[in-house]
């Protein structure tokens, strides 16, 4: 199993890399951080996914990812990449490194707060709802400034960029016009005048759709499946 994981690994990378070397619009040498997300998967597939290199692994559930944590401790990045309710965010503060999904003003209020608590300044990504889905949270498009804007003005926040999710297509090029356009938002973004931020992450691509992403300028994907094999429900 770990040589297994420990190989998928290493293909993820190399499919990354090619993808980077088919960017059109992006620049080709900008770097990609590759998140393992773990989800669904016990320590003993983490610390094969760690001895092969992972430094960043992702968890979407805040009870699955405090169980971990206990277990492997600071030795890698916690991503919290799954939705957050705001009754569990004084759980994620305490071990997140990163906040991936922070969609609504809301939620970015209880986690300064929670953060402010325990004397600390979490790094977040606000999570941006471009598709429109009904099924995903996220922020509109046309709410995106105003929301960033309040967002940076939280005390114990520190903004460090984007995430999406593309709908799940069957014909993963779809992705791509969803993609292109959340990296020109991205730059939109990155040219705006934000205290407390320092904006440098796109994260954006998970197992099906990861290389079209890399190739239209996300440089973080969060990949489990290729990595890990199908979930162990």
């Amino acid at each position: 199993m770990g040589q297994e994981i420990a190989e998928r690994y290493q293909d993820v990378l190399a499919k990354i890399e090619a993808a980077k070397a088919r960017r059109t619009q992006v620049p080709k040498d900008a770097a990609v951080t590759l998140v393992a997300v773990t989800k669904n998967h016990d320590t003993a597939a983490m610390r094969e996914a760690i001895a092969a290199g992972a430094l960043n692994v992702g968890e979407n559930r805040v009870q699955e990812a405090k169980a971990k944590f206990a277990e492997i401790g600071n030795a890698v990045t916690w991503h919290l990449i799954g939705h957050l309710q705001t009754n569990k965010v004084r759980q994620a503060v305490k071990f997140s490194d990163l906040i991936h999904s922070v969609d609504s003003l809301h939620l970015a209020e209880a986690i300064s707060s929670e953060a402010a608590r325990i004397d600390k300044v979490q790094d977040i990504l606000v999570q941006v709802n471009l598709a429109k889905e009904d099924s995903k949270s996220g922020v509109y498009r046309e709410d995106l400034q105003e929301t960033l804007q309040k967002v940076t003005a939280l005390p114990n926040l520190r903004l460090r960029g984007l995430m999406c999710m593309a709908p799940n297509y069957e014909d993963v090029e779809m992705c791509r016009p969803l993609f292109r356009e959340m990296y020109k938002i991205y730059q939109e973004v990155q040219d705006l005048d934000l205290p407390m931020s320092n904006i440098n992450m796109l994260s954006m691509g998970m197992t099906h759709d990861y290389e079209i992403a890399v190739e239209e300028g996300a440089n973080v994907v969060r990949v489990g499946t290729a990595i890990f094999g199908p979930r162990q429900y």
